[in-house]
């Protein structure tokens, strides 16, 4: 075994992780506009020419980063839905399915701001390889939930991932309040416009799941 080689690869590695994180903090403090690649180095402690070693944009820097907590998601919600049987409530399935989410709050995080740099920077190449990733992930999923409601099949199911996905990521961006918009909802009468991720987003995939199979049964 070559130690050397084996001790260069896990440098690399490290300074790799070094970046992602560096990134991740950044892009959860400022949101996506306002990081800069020479900004993520810094953070990291790189010069900016170092730092074309390992990624080559901001993008896909972003995209490795959503890529693998996606992948740490998906692998946690496979777990819950091969454990959930047919016929559960949609209440409880809707509790289940936001529980995932929560054990997962780096990936909530970044959710607000995947499709700022997915859809209007990434370039073909990029948006190939994380279309194909997520794609093939989604389609397992929507094989289970098929299974749990037979009557989301097919189309349905991918509406079902599509719908929850907009509705969590406009759920979590609200939990993110100004001081003063902390204090107006301290106020009795703006009380009951306080979010509340986890109720609102239950409450969010109970009427899609009703939805989708009131259609199903037209």
């Amino acid at each position: 075994m070559d130690w050397q080689r084996a001790r260069t690869d896990e440098k690399k590695n490290e300074r790799r992780d070094a970046i992602l994180e560096a990134a991740f903090i950044l892009f959860k403090k400022k949101g996506y506009e306002k990081v800069s690649f020479n900004g993520i180095a810094v953070e990291a402690g790189f010069t900016k020419s170092n730092m074309y070693r390992y990624f080559h944009s901001k993008e896909e820097i972003f995209l490795n980063i959503f890529s693998s907590l996606f992948v740490q998601w998906f692998e946690d919600c496979c777990k819950s839905l091969r454990k959930t049987e047919q016929g559960v409530s949609i209440e409880n399935f809707s509790k289940m399915w936001v529980k995932t989410l929560v054990d997962h709050p780096r990936l909530l995080d970044l959710k607000p701001i995947l499709f700022i740099a997915l859809e209007n920077n990434s370039s073909f190449e990029e948006l190939i390889e994380f279309k194909t990733l997520a794609k093939g992930l989604l389609y397992e999923i929507a094989v289970e939930i098929s299974r749990i409601f037979p009557e989301l099949e097919g189309e349905k199911a991918f509406k079902f991932l599509t719908l929850s996905y907009a509705a969590t990521s406009n759920s979590w961006a609200a939990t993110f309040q100004s001081e003063a918009l902390k204090k107006v909802y301290q106020l009795e009468e703006f009380k009951i416009l306080r979010p509340d991720f986890n109720n609102d987003l239950t409450s969010s995939i109970e009427i899609i799941i009703h939805g989708l199979t009131s259609m199903s049964n037209k």
